[in-house]
């Protein structure tokens, strides 16, 4: 693998966990080295979003990030919350409302809980003018009927780290939202229905990440002694999506890129992108 071949965005790492902070930079520099120059980090938190910020405010061009309250912390989301999330989506190094969703699978939040806060927050990307960083699990069609009541006033989104079925699929691309393609690809256990589908991803609506430090590709070689997922990675989730589409790894590199500048702007200021 060649790693200066390719030039890519990782649309969601969380580089504000702690197990970054030993040797954060070095991860940086190591994926901007891998041909990774530019990463998304995820806001889970109204205080990790504005860690995020303070990230990236130290690597501008480098680094930008979401700012959200992710479902499972939805019971702690107040208006007092909404007011910061609200605030820090006006800061420059902000790209993206989320990570926001529904995930009725563990419940951390009751899934009323995760209503409101979702439904707040669909609020706050209406009005600041930014896309949706979307999760959901075992929720699809509460949060599709959600998206689906606010599709007017939402300016897009990616549905982050997508492993449903066909009909879900469908029914994200049908509301004009991209599809963000993690490691869960390089799985043989659990990607299986994945790989499947990745053909059918509309190449305008392909995203690629990592959802470091979580979900290392299974079939790296050799395999890093480190269960520890990292951005450098994204090069060979690349090639394995573009091994299943049967494409050149260049062209989708340079596809994907042209999605992210779409959705997020990264080459715009607020004001030049009209919010």
């Amino acid at each position: 693998m060649n790693k200066t071949r390719y030039s890519l965005t990782d649309i969601g790492i969380n580089l504000t966990d702690s197990v970054f902070d030993a040797d954060r930079e070095t991860v940086i520099q190591s994926a901007e080295s891998a041909g990774v120059k530019r990463m998304l980090i995820t806001g889970t938190t109204a205080a990790e979003s504005e860690k995020a910020i303070s990230l990236c405010q130290q690597h501008p061009n480098t680094l930008f990030c979401t700012a959200g309250v992710h479902p499972h912390y939805s019971k702690e989301f107040s208006p007092a919350i909404r007011d910061t999330l609200a605030a820090l989506l006006k800061q420059p190094e902000v790209r993206a409302v989320g990570e926001t969703g529904l995930d009725f699978n563990r419940n951390v939040s009751s899934p009323e809980q995760q209503i409101r806060a979702f439904e707040q927050q669909l609020e706050l990307a209406a009005e600041s003018g930014l896309p949706l960083f979307l999760h959901e699990r075992d929720a699809h069609n509460k949060q599709i009927e959600m998206l689906r009541h606010a599709r007017d006033h939402l300016h897009g989104g990616v549905a982050h780290c997508f492993t449903g079925s066909r009909k879900e699929l469908y029914n994200y691309l049908d509301l004009d939202l991209y599809i963000g393609i993690t490691g869960w690809i390089c799985d043989e256990r659990r990607g299986g229905e994945l790989l499947g589908l990745v053909k059918d991803i509309p190449a305008n609506r392909l995203m690629l990440e990592t959802d470091a430090p979580y979900l290392i590709p299974r079939n790296l070689n050799p395999k890093p002694k480190s269960r520890r997922n990292l951005p450098a990675y994204l090069i060979h989730i690349l090639e394995q999506v573009a091994q299943e589409r049967a494409c050149d790894p260049q062209e989708l590199a340079l596809q994907t890129e042209a999605n992210c500048q779409r959705l997020f702007r990264f080459n715009q200021t607020k004001e030049e992108a009209g919010q």
